[in-house]
């Protein structure tokens, strides 16, 4: 009979310590399980959608760098014309500048030689005077 209530308590005891001790054990542990495998889910959508929101940064940093590359340009292509322009109209003055300096020292040339001229003639004019001691005609 003895071995019959060892029997009897084993079973007890393994009914006893499963429902107190091994069940909520397991339970915690398939706890303990889903919470880290959702959490590593988790942890890899989030890596993933960082990715994704590093890759958008990039494109659009890109995208936002080649606008300015070609505003740049842009900007110095208009510069580069307005400068031409500016070049063509400073030439052009400084080329009406030369030529009116240039026909004025020529009018005033063409006035010295004729006063020259007069003033060779008169001075002619008196040197023979004096030389003959009377008026040269």
């Amino acid at each position: 009979m003895s071995t019959v209530w060892v029997i009897f308590f084993v079973l007890l005891l393994t009914v006893v310590l499963d429902r107190l001790l091994f069940r909520p054990i397991l339970r915690t542990m398939e706890a303990r399980a889903q919470a880290i495998s959702s959490a590593k889910a988790l942890a890899e959508r989030s890596a993933a959608e960082a990715r994704a929101a590093t890759e958008e940064f990039e494109r659009k940093t890109a995208a936002a760098r080649a606008e300015i590359y070609r505003q740049m340009d842009e900007m110095r292509r208009v510069a580069m014309n307005e400068r031409g322009e500016i070049l063509s109209r400073t030439r052009a003055e400084a080329d009406e500048q030369i030529a009116a300096a240039s026909a004025a020292l020529q009018r005033e040339t063409d006035d010295a030689r004729r006063r020259l001229t007069a003033d060779a003639e008169a001075l002619g004019v008196a040197a023979a005077e004096r030389i003959l001691g009377r008026k040269a005609s």
